[in-house]
């Protein structure tokens, strides 16, 4: 493909996420009109002071957290494919989702018991934000250790769904031994949402992504050499263990910091790198990188409008669209592309 096929994908691809993320704020179960949320954004008097409410406080920050969070799990997933070169990997196989849920586990799960008041007190959002952002770190600095100590990128991997295996299996005995209410509230969270998450969260999401983005765009010359082996990488010059070092950093932040805002979302980290390839036709990541951002972007508002069922008053879980979107569009491309 050209540089001009390029520019003109990415040109589209822009004005799509741009589309999509004002139809996520215009589309609910509260009809308001096109017109009310233009006053609303360019700061015209608006009557209806509940519809200006839905605007600012809830449609706003669950499309710009839609976004982020797309964006997210999809750079994320990229590295982890061209670091494991392997096409089924994603950002769960370090385990970092895992422990997020492990922490919100012991937060919501644990909680009604009378020995851990401490527990109780902290269970509104901010608890259970923190308790996930604390366990996706705690794994994530368990899988740095272990990077530091074996280089086999492959052995790393297996480690990382060890680690995650683990701490679902501690999940499932807190689910086992906890009551119904606990346990519902624990299933909510786990089906993902990104309309719960306020302004103030939203304020901790986007630099803690944005940071993580800027490692992955700054390694996406190292990701090109390391597709082609770690042995052609050292005799390239690139230092692997500091580049695998910063890729899983990056990863563990992207998928964390979303984990803990918006739940375990599925299938984003999975579906959108195999798609960006097949549609741009290269391997190059500094092509790669910005375009999966971009797509990873556009699919998480298309889920996001589409579980809002629009026109109903009911929602999906987001979860529920990602892996009935995510699932086929994965299954295609492998079909399609025998290689993998």
């Amino acid at each position: 493909m050209s540089n001009l096929n390029y520019k003109y994908y990415f040109f589209l691809s822009a004005f799509l996420v741009v589309l999509l993320f004002m139809l996520d704020v215009l589309i609910g179960s509260v009809a308001i009109p096109w017109n009310v949320t233009m006053d609303v954004f360019t700061c015209r008097p608006v009557e209806n002071v509940t519809w200006k409410t839905i605007l600012i406080d809830f449609r706003l920050p669950k499309a710009i957290t839609a976004l982020f969070a797309g964006v997210a799990l999809s750079v994320s997933g990229l590295q982890m494919q061209t670091l494991f070169r392997n096409p089924l990997a994603g950002p769960y196989v370090l385990g970092v989702t895992s422990g997020a849920s492990l922490g919100v586990a012991l937060v919501l799960l644990v909680s009604s018991y009378s020995g851990y008041a401490l527990l109780s007190g902290i269970t509104g959002s901010i608890g259970v934000v923190g308790a996930a952002f604390a366990g996706g770190m705690l794994v994530l600095l368990l899988i740095l250790w272990v990077s530091t100590k074996i280089q086999n990128n492959t052995t790393i991997l297996i480690l990382g769904l060890m680690f995650g295996q683990f701490t679902n299996a501690i999940v499932g005995v807190l689910q086992y031994f906890s009551n119904a209410q606990d346990l519902k509230g624990f299933i909510i969270w786990s089906m993902g949402s990104f309309g719960n998450v306020v302004w103030d969260e939203v304020a901790v999401l986007v630099p803690i992504v944005t940071i993580a983005l800027i490692i992955a765009f700054v390694l996406s010359k190292q990701l090109n050499v390391l597709l082609l082996g770690e042995s052609y990488a050292k005799s390239m010059g690139v230092n692997v263990a500091a580049s695998r070092l910063k890729i899983i950093v990056s990863t563990g932040l992207l998928a964390a910091s979303v984990t803990a805002f918006c739940g375990p979302i599925a299938f984003l980290g999975l579906a959108i790198p195999h798609l960006v390839r097949s549609a741009f036709n290269t391997a190059d990541h500094r092509i790669l990188t910005p375009a999966t951002a971009l797509w990873g972007a556009m699919f998480a508002l298309l889920c996001d409008i589409v579980a809002q069922l629009p026109g109903t008053d009911e929602t999906l879980p987001i979860n529920a669209v990602t892996s009935i979107i995510g699932a086929p569009v994965v299954i295609w491309i492998i079909i399609k592309n025998r290689k993998y």
